[in-house]
């Protein structure tokens, strides 16, 4: 249903967190918080409210159709990451024939290194900033690692 509404309105789904005031950034994107119990990189949001994972993972089916995404905001980059790294898992999950090689291979997955902005293997070149400091890229690595958890 969703796909025949899509199809026939085009409407790309947007982040809801267009005017959030995030105080860190990495890279130009926010730092989120995200519903979480283990302490990380990211702030922790109340368990009761949509967070930026929630959002990729409802948004997936409708904006993975698009070839082009009007970004609208900073947590619109976010949501186009997610967006890949979500077709990244379902695709190493393609050939897995059972619940143990699943899990492994999106174990596998989770381990890799994250790119960040001007290394090779970073999928999205000039949509986000590059790194300024040794600390941003960190930093901008530590939080999508936590958050493709999450996915």
């Amino acid at each position: 249903m969703i796909v025949a509404i899509v199809a026939m309105y085009g409407k790309v789904y947007h982040s809801s967190f267009v005017n959030e005031d995030v105080e860190s950034r990495a890279c130009g994107c926010p730092l989120l918080p995200l519903k979480s119990h283990i302490k990380g990189p990211a702030p922790i949001s109340d368990q009761d409210t949509t967070d930026i994972v929630d959002e990729a993972i409802t948004f997936f089916r409708a904006n993975v159709f698009f070839r082009n995404f009007d970004i609208k905001s900073p947590a619109d980059k976010l949501l186009i990451y997610l967006t890949f790294y979500i077709n990244i898992a379902l695709k190493r999950l393609e050939g897995c024939r059972t619940l143990a090689e699943g899990t492994k291979a999106i174990i596998n997955l989770g381990l890799e290194k994250v790119p960040v902005p001007g290394e090779s293997g970073f999928p999205f070149p000039g949509l986000f900033p590059l790194p300024q400091s040794h600390d941003e890229a960190g930093e901008s690595c530590d939080y999508c690692s936590f958050t493709f958890m999450f996915l």
